[in-house]
């Protein structure tokens, strides 16, 4: 009888088989998204500011409509009053309705890849950058470790949402979303219509005032005190008039050279030509009539799970159990030239690593399933083959 010891110590973590298990895509998705109604709504990983931000449009419309925009109903001939009220409630549905088309669709994903390209080595990829044209001019695109694929140009890695974006601007913590290719249109219009209405609120609660002072023949600060709703919401819609108003303005310039937000603040073309720019009116073109570009996701679509295989982190990352390489995006976290090291590392020395478990490499995991996988003969005791 030949006798071959089975490994012994911590039981070998067991893949399992799901290959046969349909699930939904958003179900296993990979990036910090939270999504709703089943996957037809996709939000950032902050989606709670949406809250907030709620909070900051209706209910001061809701103050306004009910203490100044009542009380000019009467002040104006042939119904104007009454049109004061409906415009700002029709503003505000406008607003919250741009809100949410920035905050509950795909900003522009770019899906990921299940493993790097064969055709080249893991440790090469590390810093590699790729040339492509674009409208004549050469510009170079990087790969991303973490969605292990070479971005496409003007493509960027949100930290936040641990996702690839089609011309990324920037991640808004107010919309709780990534601004990119697919919504910076309704980003535009809800920055834009929160400053419309602002200004609108504003100029009626000083209207108001005026009215009070001329009816009752009294100095403007009398008549200030007479509506205290009015005092709140003039100096609420003034400071947020410059936060709004100045992002209006911003973001106008930035279409008018075609430039992102991202791209501005690295002044990436500050001592170059823009390849994007098409003149002022080809930009806004661009932006507002251009058609929306369909989303590369399907999230609702049932594909197979794949196999549970056990990951690792390292100095906080997360290890990718196929590639055994760290899953952090090379702009935001740690140099290449550190993960290796880490990886490199005896595991006596990993602190965040249980002891006995295996290095997080490709060779590990075979080795695992492999001995996951042997199988012991019937009337043998355990750890002993027949001769």
């Amino acid at each position: 009888m030949n006798q071959v010891c089975r490994p012994t110590g911590p039981a070998m973590p067991q893949p399992s088989d799901n290959r046969s298990e349909l699930v939904r895509t958003y179900k296993i998705w990979q990036g910090s998204n939270i999504f709703a109604l089943h996957g037809r709504l996709i939000f950032g990983p902050d989606a709670r500011s949406l809250l907030l931000s709620f909070l900051m449009i209706v209910p001061p419309v809701g103050v306004f409509c009910t203490f100044v925009a009542r009380k000019l109903m009467d002040d104006f001939p042939h119904h104007w009053g009454v049109s004061i009220m409906v415009f700002a409630i029709a503003l505000t549905v406008c607003n919250v309705i741009f809100l949410l088309l920035t905050s509950a669709r795909d900003p522009g994903i770019v899906p990921r890849k299940n493993h790097p390209p064969e055709s080249e080595d893991l440790g090469s990829r590390r810093g590699r950058t790729e040339e492509v044209e674009v409208n004549g001019m050469r510009v170079q695109v990087k790969y991303c470790e973490t969605c292990m694929h070479y971005r496409p140009p003007r493509c960027s890695h949100c930290s936040i949402c641990d996702n690839c974006v089609e011309r990324f601007d920037h991640h808004c913590p107010w919309v709780g979303q990534c601004i990119g290719a697919r919504n910076y249109r309704f980003y535009f219009l809800f920055v834009s219509s929160a400053t419309a209405l602002c200004i609108y609120v504003f100029a009626f609660c000083w209207v108001y005032v005026v009215r009070i002072m001329h009816g009752e023949e009294t100095t403007i600060w009398k008549a200030l005190i007479k509506t205290p709703a009015s005092i709140a919401l003039i100096i609420y819609c003034f400071l947020l008039m410059w936060f709004v108003g100045g992002l209006t303005v911003f973001h106008s310039y930035l279409i008018s050279r075609n430039q992102t937000t991202y791209e501005n603040f690295r002044a990436l073309y500050d001592h170059r030509a823009n390849p994007y720019n098409k003149g002022v009116l080809g930009n806004f073109k661009e932006v507002f009539f251009s058609p929306i570009p369909p989303s590369k996701n399907k999230f609702r679509a049932k594909v197979q799970k794949e196999l549970d295989f056990p990951s690792r982190r390292v100095n906080g990352s997360v290890v990718n159990p196929i590639t055994g390489r760290a899953n952090m995006d090379m702009e935001m976290g740690m140099k290449p030239s550190q993960i290796e090291w880490e990886l490199d590392r005896p595991m006596g020395e990993l602190g965040d690593i249980k002891e006995g478990s295996e290095r997080g490499s490709l060779d590990g995991f075979e080795k695992q399933i492999n001995d996951a996988d042997v199988m012991e003969e019937p009337g043998v005791e355990p750890g002993v083959q027949s001769r």
